[in-house]
Parts: structure tokens; C-alpha cells; sequence
């Protein structure tokens, strides 16, 4: 399918929604801390989307390929869980643990989507490297998103950086965002330069590397959902929904 071109009314209004995802994930990293269980975050996020005047993209969602809808307003992945972890109230947070955050709103229409790994009191220096890299990894994927270049130059970007410190799962990718939850393109977080869907002015995507400790292999577990690494290594995920720009891509999910 072709890549969607956002209109500037549309783009205006994911700045606002994109300020107010932003605002909400600040708010649910402070909240996560030992003792809560993950059912705690997601009451705590439907709260905060309330009050914001948006409303939860993946309650309910039942993407292709799903068997069952996603029962819960935010995805929460402990430790091996790399993505679509589903709220627990027996899953207690423990200090040592991280935790991937992973939201996507609506707002006046539409999506953006958001990811953090938090850390749950004091945690090794060798997680907390792999926290500080992924944010990194995040980050120059973004700087890599301008207008003329590729996907394939994101995803060089964050495998150059990475270089082969940790795992990449290459199975899971980052991907277009705005009228849907998941549109075109599709965003690897690995590739090489000039190659792949051009980057146009207009376009919005989601950059979300994940990066483990150990290898780049995935599992899924018994619920059908959550995703983890297939050798139980820790993970972390850090995503931003940006702009597509004639020059550097505008960030839409920071305050």
C-alpha cells in the first residue's frame, strides 16, 4: 500500500496529541515503582487518558493475524518482554526489574505512539547500559529520518551504532503511524543506506528500537500476545512517532 502524506491539518493535531502522549508517559515513569503491579499502570493509564480527553488505542484492538482483541490501554513488558505485555494484577514489580512502557492514544482521530524501558529502583550497571543505548539507538535513528533519505538509512543508523553490542530484534520494526495504529512503511531497525521507502515530507512513523542482552530471537508466550526473547535475556525499548521534514524529522511525542 502507499504510504499515507499527512495533511498540515492533520499534522497539527498530532503535535497536540503527541504533546499530551508525551505528557502521560512522563507521568506513568514516575508512577512505576516496587510494590505496584502492572494492573496498577493500566488503571492508572486509562486515568491519566481521561483526563487528558483522548482515548486508549489498543483496548480492544484486534490487529490482522490476532485471534483475540488486546484487552488492556497500555502494553507492559518486564524484563524479557520485549513488546505487548498485557497488565497483571499478580505481576508485582520488583526492584532490579526494567519495564517497557509502550502507549499509543487517540486523539481528535488520531494515533501516536509512544515506548519507555523505566527502571524499578536500583537496577545493574549492565541494564542500565542497555537502557542509556536503546535511548541512544532511539535517537539516532531519529536524527537519520530527513526528508530524501530512506528507511533503510534509520535502520543502517541504529545497526551502526549498535554494532553488535547487543541483540536487535530484527523480527519487530518500527512502522508508519497517524490515520492507524499501523500503517506504511515498515521501519527495521537494521538495513542499509538509500535503500528501502523513501522518507517524504509529511510522512509520520514510529522509531522503536529494541535491543536484548543476549540474542535476537523472539518467543511468544501462552496469553498470545507478549513477546519476549527466546533466551530470556533482558530487553529495552524506547519509541518516538516523529515528523517527516524537508531537513531533520520533528519529534511530535516530547513536551
Amino acid at each position: 500500500m502507499p504510504v499515507i502524506i499527512k495533511t498540515p491539518e492533520e499534522i497539527q493535531k498530532l503535535r497536540e496529541g503527541g504533546k499530551i502522549l508525551a505528557k502521560i508517559m512522563k507521568e506513568l515513569s514516575s508512577f512505576v515503582k516496587q510494590g505496584i503491579s502492572t494492573y496498577d499502570i493500566e488503571e492508572y493509564t486509562r486515568k491519566l487518558i481521561k483526563e487528558n480527553g483522548a482515548e486508549p488505542a489498543t483496548l480492544n484492538y484486534k490487529p490482522e493475524g490476532a485471534s483475540t482483541p488486546f484487552p488492556a490501554s497500555i502494553c507492559v513488558s518486564v524484563n524479557n518482554g520485549i513488546v505487548h505485555g498485557i497488565p497483571n494484577k499478580s505481576r508485582i514489580l520488583k526492584e532490579g526489574d526494567i519495564v517497557s512502557l509502550d502507549l499509543v492514544i487517540k486523539y481528535k482521530g488520531l494515533f501516536t505512539d509512544h515506548a519507555v524501558t523505566v527502571p524499578v529502583g536500583k537496577i545493574s550497571k549492565k541494564d542500565q547500559r542497555l537502557l542509556n543505548d536503546t535511548k541512544e539507538a532511539l535517537s539516532v535513528g531519529v536524527w537519520a529520518a530527513c526528508g530524501g533519505g530512506t528507511v533503510g538509512d534509520i535502520g543502517y543508523a541504529i545497526e551502526s551504532f549498535v554494532n553488535k553490542r547487543y541483540g536487535i530484534i530484527r523480527e519487530l520494526s518500527g512502522h508508519g503511524v497517524g490515520r492507524k495504529i499501523h500503517e506504511d512503511p515498515y521501519v527495521p531497525n537494521y538495513g542499509k543506506e538509500k535503500r528501502g521507502q523513501k522518507l517524504i515530507p509529511g510522512m509520520v512513523i514510529a522509531v522503536e528500537p529494541m535491543l536484548s542482552l543476549g540474542s535476537e530471537y523472539i518467543t511468544t508466550g501462552n496469553d498470545g500476545w507478549i513477546i519476549k526473547t527466546a533466551d530470556g535475556s533482558k530487553s529495552a525499548h524506547f519509541e518516538h512517532t516523529i515528523l517527516i521534514t524537508e531537513g531533520e524529522a520533528e519529534i511530535l511525542t516530547k513536551e
